[in-house]
């Protein structure tokens, strides 16, 4: 079969290139197949031996991908022109990987200076690319911090996900959040810190509640001094740093000389500060004897499934724990599972020192030299056989088995309500995707609509979209669906065609009745699609009360659910769910119309020039009154910006 070959050079800095000109040097080498897009064993191969002819023998990452360019496979090499040349061997591929040579058609490559540095790209980019053939870890989100921020005289602590870069000390990673806003609180209450914004703090005239009920010493209005405040901030960074211990004596022994000089009152504040302490050591309690800081993982496979969990540690305190399902398992070893699981853990969340697992490593050393950026020092990965170490090993395995478990009596019970919901809906088969709809508007303003996407495996919230009505009177809910349904459908038909990207639902579930229906067919009919399940809930007898729902079919049958129907329940769930999205929408588009100022519409204006003018002037009003004399008093603003304001409401006949 015919191909062509290119080398195109692509600048180190790009997206493609995270980590800049002095980590990686990208070479995109693509071999187009002319001809069907189908699996050819034969072509894939034929790309990837003309790729090899120009790799180097240099550590590096390449990516393989398909005829329309979706990344495949991502992979690390020690030495790339080796590694690849393994793929052109095909009949020593396991199946999995024949399919996937089967599918290739061109591949990148990226070099780096160092296996490790390697090691560190490709968990980058399996996060970014999600490819159909590397293990994925789907339960990504970013994990929760606690930050104590030290750019401000007084610092404040708070919550706090995403990338570090506000200045201060962060604690962490802790399992959810709710075990954060648990331990803020009680933070709070056993060093008096405040967590307010600066702006509010900046506005306070007298305490405000958190004083009140003991959570805050109120810096703000001087109810303790700068030193006192930087005391307080030192027993916080040395109780979360580890040293519990010592800051509960220190309290205990101001505590017993409060109650010998007989001020009670204080005596009684250092007691409710140190009930906080026991609170927070006594919920995170773990039998840790002998480790301070550690990242504990156990791997637990049953039936080709696979569950991780994980257990945080920190000053010899559990700050929680999580499990993790990772995906595209199959034909793996739990070993090499467990190697690709921690490579992108970590690509996010900062690593202990010491990380304690359940088995062996093929590449231990090489993650360990690959962590020791993120960490600030050397790495130890470590499989213990005796001790504490051992039993918190043993903990995590246990509550890995526990939770493997869990999940695959909830996805046997979730897979048979699927199959009887398609059976009730009257689907041929168990939708892969699911799309809602609703829409939102407050006596015909600020009218907004919303999509939400669910599968088998729960939402998708990162392909949940939000509409503005823009043409629809906003006052007509059957107008603004259509709009909505148009645009949506209008869109997918260009950019996918051929329905092969995904992005097609199985189902279309419009929160309404008949007349939502009806708009919907009505539009997707102009468009010439006619083979989307729709389906229309709607409130029952009784507006619902009941727990009753009546579903619409296109040709205008009407069916119901019993009441302690799990079919009933998840439906209600998705039509619950497009609600919160919705609304949460339609708020956010009306606080911005409410703090919207009529000085937005001025070319030129910005944020800086808007408010110094309101600070000058009181009101919009009265700079629309004023003269341009008056507006080029105004501080910050010239000449030539007092005459734009003054032509915008002065414009000359």
């Amino acid at each position: 079969m015919p191909y062509l070959t290119g080398m195109a050079r692509t600048p180190a800095g790009t997206p493609d290139t995270p980590n800049g000109t002095e980590r990686f040097n990208e070479e995109r080498a693509v071999s187009s197949i002319r001809g069907s897009e189908q699996p050819d064993l034969q072509a894939g191969v034929e790309v990837i031996r003309d790729t090899v002819r120009t790799l180097p023998v240099k550590p590096g990452v390449y990516r393989m991908q398909d005829a329309r360019g979706d990344v495949l496979y991502v992979g690390k090499a020690r030495a790339l022109k080796n590694r690849v040349a393994n793929y052109t061997q095909w009949e020593r591929l396991p199946g999995r990987l024949q399919r996937m040579v089967s599918q290739t058609r061109s591949m990148t490559i990226v070099t780096t200076n160092s296996e490790a540095e390697a090691l560190l790209l490709e968990a980058q980019l399996i996060k970014r690319f999600r490819p159909a053939y590397n293990v994925l870890l789907r339960d990504d989100k970013s994990f929760p911090f606690i930050l104590l921020r030290t750019d401000h005289e007084f610092p404040r602590i708070m919550k706090h996900r995403g990338a570090r870069r506000l200045k201060g000390n962060y604690y962490g990673p802790f399992a959810s959040a709710g075990s954060v806003n648990t331990t803020i609180n009680a933070l709070q209450k056993l060093f008096l810190l405040r967590s307010c914004t600066d702006s509010f703090f900046a506005r306070r005239d007298r305490p405000c509640l958190l004083y009140q009920i003991k959570r805050c010493s109120a810096p703000c209005v001087g109810r303790i001094d700068e030193a006192g405040y930087d005391e307080l901030v030192r027993e916080a960074k040395d109780f979360l740093g580890g040293k519990s211990n010592a800051v509960q004596r220190k309290i205990e022994v101001q505590m017993a000389q409060a109650a010998q000089d007989l001020d009670f009152e204080r005596a009684a504040m250092l007691r409710d500060r140190l009930r906080a302490a026991t609170f927070i050591q006594g919920s995170q309690a773990i039998n840790a004897e002998g480790v301070d800081n550690a990242d504990i993982f156990a791997m637990a496979t049953h039936g080709g499934q696979v569950g991780v969990q994980a257990f945080f540690i920190r000053g010899g305190q559990n700050w929680g724990h999580r499990a993790f399902f990772p995906s595209h398992t199959e034909g793996l070893s739990e070993e090499e599972v467990m190697q690709s699981f921690l490579a992108q853990f970590y690509e996010e969340v900062p690593p202990a020192r010491c990380i304690l697992i359940d088995r062996e490593l093929p590449e231990a050393d090489l993650l360990a030299e690959a962590l020791r950026e993120g960490a600030g020092g050397k790495v130890e990965i470590s499989v213990p056989q005796r001790g504490s170490r051992r039993q918190l090993v043993a903990q995590a395995t246990r509550n890995a088995v526990e939770a493997l478990e869990r999940r695959l009596a909830e996805r046997g019970t979730q897979a048979k309500t699927h199959r009887e919901m398609a059976e009730f809906l009257e689907l041929s088969d168990v939708p892969q995707r699911i799309e809602v709809y609703d829409n939102s508007h407050i006596q015909g303003t600020k009218a907004v609509g919303a999509m939400i996407v669910a599968g088998p495996e729960g939402y998708l919230t990162n392909q949940y979209r939000k509409f503005n009505i823009k043409t629809a009177q906003s006052d007509d809910d059957f107008a603004m669906m259509r709009e909505v349904m148009t645009r949506r459908f209008g869109r997918v038909q260009e950019e996918d065609p051929e329905r092969q990207g995904g992005t097609w639902p199985d189902l279309v579930l419009i929160d309404g009745g008949k007349g939502q229906m009806n708009a919907v067919k009505d539009a997707l009919e102009e468009l010439g699609i006619e083979d989307v399940a729709l389906i229309a809930i709607a409130k029952g007898p009784h507006h619902g009360r009941e727990g009753r729902e009546v579903f619409h079919f296109p040709d205008g049958r009407e069916k119901m659910l019993p009441v302690n129907s799990p079919v009933l329940f998840y439906l209600q769930r998705l039509r619950d769910e497009v609600h919160r999205f919705v609304i949460g929408a339609h708020r956010a588009k009306r606080s911005r119309a409410i703090t919207a100022s009529p000085l937005d519409e001025i070319p030129g204006i910005g944020p800086a020039r808007k408010r110094a003018l309101l600070l000058h002037f009181g009101t919009a009003g009265k700079v629309r009154a004023a003269s341009l004399e008056d507006l080029q008093r105004a501080p910050g603003v010239s000449a030539a910006v007092a005459q734009t304001i003054y032509d915008f409401y002065h414009p000359r006949g």
